[in-house]
């Protein structure tokens, strides 16, 4: 069925830029830079973390299907104008010869924005003073690694904690500042990322990180007191969410570090990269 959706697609692309009104084609993610094939107008390229990273189960390890995605994305890659990578771990799996910028997703900060945590809680129905954490993905997804998380949390209670673990699943987009802010923490146990926006979001509203070293995480978070960065092992992980509740101040500097990915600051670079291609 996907590949009968993909086929659609690439009939409609080629439609499409067949009839002229358009300088250029964007393609967001590597598997759709293929729909693009051959070519008939200037390509940008934008890889988000998967397509060239390969897809990863949740032993840690590249699934079949995500070695395949990765491959294909590397190679379509040669094709493109221009290339934009999330983050610079990335780039790393380009070929030499490609031209890229690191362009990271953006974070609406009009929305994304601390809100006091007690009316957060209120907003919610959450008690007013349980310690929560809010697991950073999809749980259905293997390389989240929900298992983990809940070790974790399993972990903390045998401390004497009594922690209440929230999914960021299934939330309405516009209630997701509310779910972050009202957390203690946000905790992130992926194998494998490009530059988790969750993270960005959770230091917009200055609420704390505890994070695996994946992606940009660390350029993200690494200098700012009160998130940390950490091994994949259970104990290290929950040691970091424990040192987070117990701190006397629970919110963190975030904010500050985050503002120049405001996405219409980071619109104007891909402006910039369309206007360099469109004149080349």
């Amino acid at each position: 069925m996907k590949l009968r959706n993909y086929l659609k697609a690439w009939s409609r692309v080629g439609e499409l830029t067949a009839r002229g009104g358009f300088n250029l084609v964007h393609a967001q993610w590597g598997q759709s830079a293929l729909l693009c094939l051959p070519r008939k107008l200037p390509l940008v390229i934008a890889y988000r973390g998967s397509d060239l990273a390969g897809i990863f189960g949740s032993n840690g390890r590249q699934t079949l299907p995500g070695r395949i995605l990765a491959l294909s994305s590397r190679c379509v890659s040669l094709f493109a104008d221009h290339v934009i990578v999330v983050s610079e771990h990335l780039a790393k799996t380009l070929p030499p010869q490609v031209r890229y910028d690191v362009i990271p997703s953006g974070v609406d900060l009009s929305v994304f924005k601390p809100i006091d945590k007690r009316h957060a809680r209120t907003q919610l129905g959450w008690h007013p003073t349980r310690h929560t954490i809010l697991f950073g993905g999809d749980p259905a997804v293997p390389g989240k690694r929900f298992l983990l998380a809940k070790q974790v949390v399993d972990t903390l209670r045998d401390r004497g904690f009594d922690p209440h673990l929230v999914r960021a699943q299934g939330i309405r987009p516009r209630d997701m500042p509310l779910y972050i802010n009202a957390s203690d923490v946000m905790l992130l146990t992926s194998a494998h990322e490009g530059s988790p926006n969750v993270v960005k979001e959770a230091l917009a509203c200055n609420v704390p990180v505890v994070s695996t070293d994946v992606g940009d995480v660390r350029i993200r978070i690494g200098e700012i007191a009160g998130c940390h960065v950490c091994e994949e092992s259970v104990s290290t992980l929950a040691d970091a969410v424990e040192e987070v509740l117990e701190r006397d101040q629970p919110n963190v500097e975030g904010r500050i570090t985050v503002l120049g990915l405001d996405e219409r600051v980071l619109a104007k670079k891909v402006r910039q990269i369309y206007e360099r291609v469109h004149e080349r």
